[in-house]
């Protein structure tokens, strides 16, 4: 399963509504994601730093689909609020696993 990495950047002061705003998302949003081919996203913060990373079927075909939904389009709108939208402040990327620490 390809995993995608995400950066996106916290405007000043905004973490603690970020992650209020993450504590439940919507049952719609989280039914279309699954709908879409993703079966893992998480999210670390550093600071104004998110890092996300996007366990999806296929990334291109996941990111087409959500653009045509409302609930999504919604979702985005309500997190840009808490963002630093400023060109070069987020990127993506596809992550290939180096190493994992073997399970005992």
């Amino acid at each position: 399963m390809p995993r995608i990495a995400l950066h996106t950047k916290l405007k000043p002061g905004m973490a603690a509504d970020y992650e209020r705003a993450h504590a439940v998302i919507p049952a719609e949003l989280d039914q279309l994601l699954r709908q879409h081919g993703v079966t893992a996203w998480r999210i670390w913060r550093s600071g104004e730093d998110l890092f996300h990373e996007v366990e999806v079927r296929d990334w291109a075909q996941f990111k087409a689909a959500m653009a045509a939904e409302p609930v999504d389009r919604a979702w985005q709108e309500r997190m840009n609020v808490f963002l630093d939208t400023t060109e070069g402040q987020s990127y993506q990327r596809e992550l290939g696993q180096v190493w994992q620490l073997p399970e005992s």
